[in-house]
C-alpha cells in the first residue's frame, strides 16, 4: 500500500480486488484512497463525505 516515503495509511475496507484506505498527511489533513484495480481515486475529507453520499444513493437505487 505505501512505501517508506509515504505517510502511514490505515485500511478501511478490502476485498480480493478493491481497497479503501485513509492516510494522515504531514499537514494533519486526512486523505482517502479507493483502489479499483489499476485505478486509484484520491479524496480530501469534504470530497470523501460527498462520495459516500453518492454511493449510498446509488446503492439504494439498485
Amino acid at each position: 500500500m505505501s512505501d517508506k516515503n509515504d505517510a502511514p495509511g490505515r485500511a478501511i475496507a478490502e476485498t480480493e480486488n478493491y481497497m479503501v484506505w485513509e492516510v494522515q498527511e504531514a499537514d494533519d489533513e486526512v486523505t482517502y484512497h479507493v483502489e479499483l484495480g489499476g485505478l486509484t481515486l484520491h479524496f480530501f475529507r469534504e470530497e470523501w463525505s460527498e462520495f459516500l453520499q453518492l454511493t449510498k444513493v446509488a446503492a439504494s437505487n439498485t
